[in-house]
């Protein structure tokens, strides 16, 4: 038995998080591994949740001063870490979340210009050394991905972004995942099926190296 893990999803709206989210799980019920929980960030608790329709959802009351929105997602993520993924993860299940603090260090790091070093002392001031055991970076063009997204649904806040706002995220995105071996890249451009394909193999290869 492999000792249980936290999984990550990363990349921009649009990249297909959701779908690699139950590739994953597929995945890794086929290799016997049966206690899986999926959640989201920010989100999965009921004040992360209230935080995320507060950070997606307010158009019209009043903007969120770039700090402001970076605590709230820490504050969210926060919350879910201690609540619900490192109490699952001692009871040996298996943790798949959809976005973590790399998504901080791309959206308000790259995207916003809040300056890395600020950003990582708020991440070890609350959450120490908790980092995932594997992230999945779905890289996408941002052209593409917003245009997967707004026919999807109707676009949030941040969606609602420029297209250089996505671009810089993307960019942080590159920068930061050169500087984490734990982290696997995915061309998320390509067909769904064949985008699906490869994230079950990478999540293969990566198992079979846990138990050698």
């Amino acid at each position: 038995m492999i000792k249980s893990k936290f999984i990550v999803i990363e990349g921009l709206e649009g990249a297909g998080k959701t779908n690699a989210s139950i590739c994953i799980q597929h995945t890794l019920k086929e290799y016997n591994i049966k206690n899986i929980m999926l959640v989201r960030q920010p989100g999965s608790t009921p004040i992360a949740e209230k935080i995320r329709k507060l950070i997606k959802n307010n158009f019209h009351i009043e903007d969120f001063v770039k700090e402001t929105e970076l605590l709230l997602m820490y504050a969210a993520r926060i919350q879910l870490v201690k609540k619900i993924i490192q109490p699952a993860l001692k009871k040996g299940i298996w943790v798949i979340s959809d976005r973590h603090d790399l998504s901080s260090l791309a959206y308000q790091g790259g995207g916003l210009g809040i300056k890395k070093k600020l950003i990582n002392q708020l991440k070890y001031l609350f959450l120490k050394d908790f980092i995932p055991d594997l992230t999945i970076y779905l890289d996408v063009y941002p052209e593409i991905g917003l245009k997967r997204a707004s026919k999807r649904s109707k676009l949030d806040r941040i969606e609602h972004r420029s297209l250089n706002f996505f671009k810089k995220t993307r960019e942080s995105y590159l920068k930061n995942i050169k500087l984490d071996k734990k982290t696997i890249k995915i061309n998320a451009n390509l067909d769904i099926q064949i985008v699906t394909q490869n994230i079950k193999s990478q999540i293969l290869k990566w198992l079979e190296k846990k138990i050698v």
